[in-house]
């Protein structure tokens, strides 16, 4: 431990360490604010999705917990270890999901949340971290937490470094995010385009004119006879799709074999989670997506990319959504236009776009890389900071473009440089 520094408990640094009430309140359409762990599970406290409660709850719990301006508020369970500072002067009641922290004088309030929010606490969090299910933080254990303390100007100093370099890298990850949304936009602009901007001697057609629909398997009290324990033939659900995982299967011996899908085949999702389009899975098709099959005058894989265009998406989701019940059924389906050129043509746009969204990808990757490493360098200057080496503003150096020291040539606002 560095000269002139402490290791003190959390428990040792605070006037108080509560919760709030134990009790599930009744909420009202205005009144007392009531903030739970939801609300800050940003690292601010979001003043915004707020419930209320009525004058009578909120004097019962003000007298357990009546927080103040720079006193912290740290999530016990849900996003458990998160924390954020009061930084409005106003009345409001917290629930059992947080933890109120109400620092001594001589603790800088935010030395306090940056430790918080640091991988040191983090880690002794996560050891503490109590209750199957949904694990929580006890109080006893949040008391403990060890926390390294310097003298109150050092606390100061490093604040100092922290919020320069923060915000800085609040700036830059920024930047990020919205770079990584224009390369994800561009694509999609592009394919509209495309589609948009037809060439002479483009056939109007409709779905139905052009593609055969084939449902999946519904599975009911008539139909479960066909789920074995295990098998070659996944039952492909749309959660199963979205997120590439298996936990049913179907007997081989006992399905309709219309609803067998291989991987070259188009799966396009009606009910749930409507109009997603996927490839390269294998398996039998549940109930709630079709499979479809276009004949020879459609390319699969043009039908594939025009399944997926913005103008072609927005025309059947204004309709499906009519229904009490949102369904994008076989006739919605079917007589949805399709604008088809020759096969030559197709094969051609599917090259063209195949290229632009490799190209795309590449760039989403390198966005997606820059936005993880300035989190990681987010961490490694909290680390710093905490064991006493945080000597000068270089974290915030870095930061203030984006960099991290590996790549502080680089320029994240431009593919070459990213």
């Amino acid at each position: 431990m560095k000269q002139g520094w402490e290791m003190k408990r959390l428990k040792e640094v605070c006037a108080k360490i509560t919760d709030g009430t134990h009790q599930t309140p009744k909420y009202f359409d205005e009144g007392y604010i009531f903030l739970s762990s939801k609300n800050v599970t940003s690292g601010k406290i979001d003043w915004e999705n707020i419930k209320y409660i009525d004058e009578k709850q909120h004097i019962e719990m003000y007298k357990r917990v009546a927080p103040k301006v720079g006193d912290i508020l740290l999530a016990k369970n849900g996003t458990t270890g998160v924390a954020a500072m009061v930084d409005r002067d106003v009345v409001f009641d917290i629930y059992v999901s947080l933890a109120h922290l109400s620092p001594l004088k001589n603790i800088s309030a935010h030395y306090l949340l940056h430790f918080i929010n640091s991988p040191l606490a983090k880690n002794q969090f996560n050891k503490r971290l109590k209750g199957a299910g949904v694990p929580n933080l006890h109080l006893e254990e949040i008391r403990e937490v060890e926390i390294p303390l310097p003298p109150l100007p050092e606390q100061q100093r490093i604040v100092s470094i922290l919020d320069e370099a923060f915000a800085a890298i609040a700036k830059a990850k920024a930047n990020a995010e919205q770079n990584l949304k224009n390369a994800k936009e561009l694509f999609e602009s592009y394919l509209q385009g495309v589609f948009e901007n037809k060439g002479d001697g483009w056939e109007e057609k409709t779905l139905g004119d052009v593609c055969t629909l084939y449902q999946g398997i519904a599975i009911n009290a008539k139909t479960k006879h066909a789920l074995v324990e295990k098998s070659d033939l996944p039952l492909l659900r749309i959660k199963d799709l979205k997120n590439n995982t298996v936990e049913q299967y179907i007997d081989p011996n006992n399905f309709p074999k219309n609803a067998l899908v291989k991987e070259d085949d188009i799966i396009y999702t009606r009910t749930g989670s409507l109009g997603l389009v996927f490839r390269g899975k294998k398996g039998v098709l549940h109930n709630n997506s079709f499979k479809v099959v276009p004949n020879n005058q459609l390319d699969k894989d043009f039908l594939f990319i025009w399944l997926q265009n913005p103008i072609f998406k927005s025309k059947i989701m204004e309709l499906a959504l009519k229904a009490a019940q949102p369904d994008i059924t076989h006739a919605i389906f079917k007589i949805q236009e399709i604008a088809i050129p020759t096969l030559k043509e197709q094969q051609t746009i599917v090259r063209q776009l195949d290229a632009l969204r490799a190209e795309t990808q590449k760039l989403e990757a390198v966005y997606q890389k820059k936005i993880a490493d300035l989190e990681e360098l987010k961490k490694s200057i909290l680390q710093k900071a905490f064991a006493g080496e945080l000597q000068s503003p270089e974290g915030a150096r870095y930061a203030n473009d984006g960099h991290s020291p590996s790549d502080k040539k680089k320029s994240i606002t431009s593919p070459e440089g990213a």
